[in-house]
């Protein structure tokens, strides 16, 4: 990127489904930085999807706001937000299968006319997409014919073909094998230094606690505790959080906080019993 990026900011952000007795989020803030990497994490059902799934105008918002910059997320049309933010959803699956490369095109639908020829631009773009997606091998084939993790690959690279100054990311590295993984929280990273606002969400934390500048630990749709990773890879907190025993060591390669899930209490118990038992 060529300029700094703008930062996204959910501001007390209320999301409330009909029918459930509490709020999916409940006046959540907190805010991604340009030129940084913004990781949200929290075990199933704190919030993580609901807050992408608001950003994209798919869930009920009943308080708060969301902002892009300065500009809330209401004064953007359609084609205008994704000219300024790129999202890898969760799930999502293909409607119609349709060759890679023509898939990732996709992407650049948001800078062209509705009836306008791919520019030298977009091209460049996409191709530049694909490379660093790692789908060059793939881009002559069908969508149907991808393995979960090239499909994962395939989404990551229709957002980069974007070129938005903000990316957001729900879970990118699902189906991935260990090289792909690394070599998408990599990307990320590079993006992130390169002045682009890099949000993401992932189950990953000794991963994010690598890459990541910034985390946001949610808790039964409210955040729990912010900060850097030294400050959130904490035993006691994500402990509570994770209703899990386990143990915060180093990693050996970076030094980075490391999570360790220790075996279940009642398997451990069950095990000591046993143990005391058969000294008896």
């Amino acid at each position: 990127m060529t300029q700094l990026s703008p930062s996204l900011g959910f501001i007390e952000l209320v999301v409330h489904y009909a029918g459930r007795p509490v709020p999916a989020l409940d006046h959540v803030s907190l805010s991604a930085a340009p030129a940084a990497l913004t990781a949200v994490v929290g075990p199933n059902g704190s919030g993580k999807s609901t807050l992408i799934r608001a950003l994209l105008r798919l869930a009920p918002i009943t308080g708060g706001r969301i902002q892009i910059g300065d500009t809330p997320l209401s004064a953007y049309s359609a084609r205008d937000f994704a000219t300024r933010v790129a999202i890898v959803p969760q799930r999502e699956e293909p409607t119609v299968a349709m060759q890679v490369e023509d898939f990732v095109a996709l992407g650049r639908h948001a800078h062209r006319s509705a009836f306008g020829a791919l520019t030298s631009r977009d091209t460049r773009a996409i191709n530049v997409a694909i490379d660093q997606a790692g789908i060059a091998d793939t881009r002559g084939r069908r969508t149907d014919q991808l393995s979960g993790g090239e499909w994962q690959r395939a989404r990551i690279a229709r957002a980069l073909a974007q070129d938005a100054p903000v990316l957001v990311l729900d879970e990118p590295t699902s189906f991935l094998d260990i090289a792909h993984e690394m070599a998408i929280f990599e990307l990320l990273d590079t993006l992130a230094r390169d002045g682009r606002t890099v949000l993401l969400v992932s189950h990953q934390l000794n991963l994010v606690a690598r890459f990541a500048s910034h985390m946001v630990l949610l808790s039964h749709g409210r955040v729990a505790a912010f900060g850097s990773p030294e400050s959130i890879m904490k035993g006691p907190l994500l402990e509570q959080v994770y209703d899990w025993p386990l143990v915060i060591t180093r990693d050996p390669a970076v030094g980075a906080p490391s999570l360790l899930p220790l075996r279940g209490r009642t398997r451990n118990s069950t095990a000591s019993s046993s143990s005391a038992r058969a000294r008896e």
